[in-house]
């Protein structure tokens, strides 16, 4: 699958999609192939702040617990709850059903310390 250009990824394999004001975030094809099977999905609430590069929820595959680190610092104004009982989305399809929240961006400076889809597969060859 080939990594989406018009989106930003973080070093954490999560990826942003800017919809003006906003951002709409999820987990990479690559993460999701790394993990496996998806079986639940742990997400904050409508209304909560997420802070850049730390935890706002979890993926928990057959294999393991991994957490899911904000890549910019905001406040969630929606969340997708089809993941609360369609979990395999995450792997079916990471960038169309199974975005994650949608954040109201406290500081747009930080999409720019974000990687282009190029530099994000350049870092997930080295892996």
């Amino acid at each position: 699958m080939s990594t989406p250009k018009e989106l930003r990824y973080s070093e954490e394999h999560e990826w942003v999609k800017t919809e003006g004001e906003k951002v709409r975030i999820g987990i990479t094809h690559f993460a999701q192939s790394e993990l496996g099977d998806i079986v639940f999905v742990e997400l904050p609430s409508v209304g909560d702040e997420v802070k850049a590069d730390e935890p706002f929820g979890s993926v928990e595959s057959v294999k393991t617990v991994s957490e899911l680190y904000a890549p910019v610092s905001g406040k969630v104004v929606e969340v997708n709850e089809d993941l609360d009982d369609n979990p395999e989305f995450v792997n079916e399809s990471p960038y169309e059903k199974a975005w994650m929240i949608v954040v109201e961006l406290s500081d747009a400076s930080q999409l720019d310390n974000l990687m282009t889809a190029e530099q994000y597969d350049e870092m997930t060859q080295e892996d």
